[in-house]
């Protein structure tokens, strides 16, 4: 029985050059294959509570640790976390699965994978959900020049690409402090560099997670360090032309699920890029799949429900 205070033992899985460390549920539900991706600085234990009520609900659960988390691959080089890689990875572990296709589920840095699997994989993708970050329009100049320019050069993603090592030190000495300052029930601050957030000694909010679910987190990061999961940043522009030739119009079945206290800013567009978008938001902050489960998960079987039957010919219910 898998519950939220038993999540499922891992398996390493060899995908696309790397190992991947995998928890799986509802293997019984073959067929019907769900990816959960997991954001910054996570892990895949941030999907606790969506993973048994998923499986019950009939679907095959697949939880990465992507590549430089837990105790998957951490590869040394900053352009092996672009976002070719990144899809590459999840088309991989479809292809180890043998699935053609799968819904994928994204957070934070998960949903941007999610989006970008959308559009350089679209046969691998049948549905998307994604959490708290919207579909980043492509415009005419690199992501992190513009980021650079209207933020500054303190901005998180600026500091962590114009300075490497720098946040990479202060997060690895004070990894359990960062941790427990970061998975709080505000939102994180985006006008800084985070460095703050491993120096503060008075954490805000209340937690999202137990001490022993953020040991889970201390211990791989401990392992690992950060920079494995900051190179994701680091690559911002190497994606932007990735995606040159990609149509950036996503034609899946779509739900965007806000937080209405997240600091990370909505889209206008998000309607042009992505048609049809279903767009829900919930009474919470950054960490929403931990701060609001049952709401979520709620959302997200009824959307899929729903979506399904659509789906069908004639609109009949599946079996």
């Amino acid at each position: 029985m898998i519950s939220e205070n038993h999540f499922p033992e891992p398996t390493l899985i060899p995908v696309n050059g790397v190992e991947l460390e995998v928890f799986e549920a509802g293997r019984e539900n073959a067929g019907n294959p769900i990816v959960l991706c997991h954001g910054w600085p996570e892990h895949a234990i941030s999907w606790r509570h969506q993973v048994p009520v998923l499986a019950a609900a009939g679907y095959h659960v697949i939880v990465p640790n992507q590549r430089g988390y837990g105790n998957s691959s951490c590869p040394a080089e900053v352009a092996d976390y672009d976002i070719a890689h990144l899809t590459g990875d999840l088309v991989a572990l479809l292809d180890h699965f043998g699935y053609a296709d799968a819904t994928f589920v994204g957070h934070d840095w998960g949903a941007n994978v999610v989006w970008g699997l959308a559009l350089l994989h679209p046969s691998r993708v049948t549905r998307v959900v994604n959490l708290s970050l919207p579909y980043l329009e492509r415009g005419e100049r690199p992501w992190l020049e513009v980021l650079e320019e209207v933020f500054g050069s303190d901005f998180y993603m600026v500091h962590f690409t114009r300075r490497p090592g720098v946040a990479d030190a202060v997060f690895d000495e004070h990894a359990a402090r960062f941790l427990r300052n970061v998975f709080r029930k505000n939102a994180p601050p985006l006008s800084g560099s985070f460095l703050e957030l491993a120096q503060a000694e008075t954490p805000l909010g209340d937690p999202v997670m137990s001490e022993d679910e953020l040991a889970v987190l201390v211990s791989a990061f401990t392992r690992t360090g950060f920079t494995g999961s900051l190179n994701w940043y680091r690559n911002l522009d190497r994606n932007w032309h990735l995606l040159a030739d990609a149509d950036p119009v996503i034609r899946k079945p779509a739900l965007m699920v806000h937080g209405d206290r997240d600091a990370v800013a909505r889209s206008a567009n998000l309607d042009r890029f992505v048609p049809g978008v279903d767009v829900v938001s919930l009474d919470c902050g950054h960490w929403i799949q931990q701060e609001e489960p049952e709401r979520l998960n709620r959302t997200i079987l009824e959307w899929l429900r729903l979506n399904e039957v659509q789906s069908l010919p004639g609109g009949s219910r599946p079996r």
